[in-house]
């Protein structure tokens, strides 16, 4: 099982999700669903609990490390995110690299927030929050980032941020309309961190 710990900024905290943030999800969604077409985001308790259930099951196979998105003026829950699909490379012996028990790679994803929170510094920070874990502590070599072809807004924010465009992914996943879905990918090296945490740090600054 992967472990995190909270990871906090100076407007969000993100804590490692499990049942006690179920209230707190479904207060988050609740309102317009047209807000989350591209996200598979949870309605109503039940869907939140099986939501939390699914995650700690992913986390508990070493596969993610889901969190809830948490205001530090309040202790609101306003959102989710998580990293998944955390690879360890197979580094041989004798290899500076070799056995490591952290990711070599990872993906961030399920994302969202609550509509009072969408356009705020809260998802600026809180990648900034992730990728200074993965790229930091954990010390991976690529971080990679998808999102439906159809979602410009998400598009748009990975780009800003400094993700690559690495193109689409045909029929790549299970759309939340259940499509199978296009999902443009994106992804930050290593090598690229540097640049990508002083622009965060600037758009966080200039909020």
């Amino acid at each position: 099982m992967e472990t995190c710990p909270v990871l906090t900024g100076r407007r969000v905290r993100l804590e490692p999700l499990d049942r006690r943030h179920v209230d707190g999800l479904v207060a988050a969604s609740a309102g317009d669903p047209s807000l989350y077409q591209w996200s598979p985001v949870p309605q109503g308790n039940l869907e939140a609990t099986r939501y939390v259930d699914n995650a700690l099951a992913l986390r508990d196979a070493g596969s993610a490390v889901p969190f809830a998105t948490v205001t530090l003026s309040d202790g609101a829950v306003i959102g989710s995110t998580r990293f998944f699909d955390l690879e360890r490379w197979a580094w041989p012996p004798g290899h500076p690299r070799h056995g490591r028990s952290v990711p070599d790679a990872c993906e961030i994803g399920y994302t969202w927030l609550t509509r009072s929170a969408i356009r705020t510094a809260a998802n600026t920070e809180a990648k900034l929050l992730m990728l200074t874990h993965a790229f930091e502590t954990w010390e991976v070599l690529r971080v990679c980032l998808h999102t439906d072809a159809r979602n410009l807004r998400s598009r748009a924010a990975i780009e800003r941020i400094g993700g690559k465009s690495e193109g689409i992914l045909r029929s790549h996943r299970m759309a939340a309309d259940y499509i199978a879905r296009d999902s443009a990918r994106y992804s930050i090296v290593a090598a690229e961190w540097p640049d990508v945490k002083r622009k965060l740090k600037q758009f966080l600054n200039q909020a």
